[in-house]
């Protein structure tokens, strides 16, 4: 352990000496732990091991999952894939960087998603609106074309650029809604049921 020197001495560390401190530092002290963040920064080498880091609102931390644990996964991680991960805190001598060495590591909140996947489709199904009776014949080419959306957004720019090329022919029509933040989901189903009408 670093100890502190009286002013008339001076206890000068080379980088390595510093490092094999910090490091018996940093891994003495955390056991096992869970950590739980969004991945980032998914990197696949040949090696078979995956590097990424994981972030919160404030903060992130590069991660290293192994070929022999990678091999234990049960899903395909992903950018943006919330996850719990089961990790020893490691540090990197040769360039003084910490990073966690995961264990183990598997969707945070799957379980919770996956029941409330179930229950709305049990709602639906109590709705009938999985009914056969319900569904309509498709035609086989379209009359026209309704689009929800936001009418200043790129999405609509998109569908009319990609209409013009492949069928410009086909009429559009803009049933505009905001798209995102509050009140969308009620302008969205306002659209919906206009559209339908």
């Amino acid at each position: 352990m670093i100890q502190p020197t009286d002013q008339g001495s001076r206890d000068v560390f080379s980088v390595s000496r510093l490092n094999a401190e910090a490091r018996a530092v940093i891994e003495g002290s955390f056991p096992l732990l869970w950590v739980e963040g969004e991945l980032s920064n998914l990197a696949m080498p040949r090696s078979g091991h995956l590097y990424f880091s994981l972030k919160d609102a404030h903060a992130q931390v590069r991660c290293a999952l192994f070929r022999g644990k990678r091999q234990l996964l049960r899903f395909e991680p992903a950018n943006g894939d919330q996850v719990l991960a089961r990790v020893r805190v490691s540090f990197y001598e040769p360039r003084g960087e910490f990073q966690l060495v995961v264990e183990h590591l598997e969707p945070a909140g799957a379980g919770s998603a996956q029941r409330a996947f179930e229950a709305l489709k049990q709602k639906l199904q109590q709705e009938g609106l999985f009914d056969v009776a319900r569904k309509r014949p498709l035609p086989a080419f379209p009359r026209r074309l309704g689009v929800i959306t936001s009418p200043s957004g790129a999405a609509i720019r998109d569908v009319i650029q990609v209409l013009r090329q492949r069928a410009p022919y086909l009429p559009v029509t803009l049933f505009p809604a905001r798209v995102q933040g509050e009140g969308a989901v009620e302008e969205l189903c306002a659209a919906l049921q206009r559209a339908i009408a």
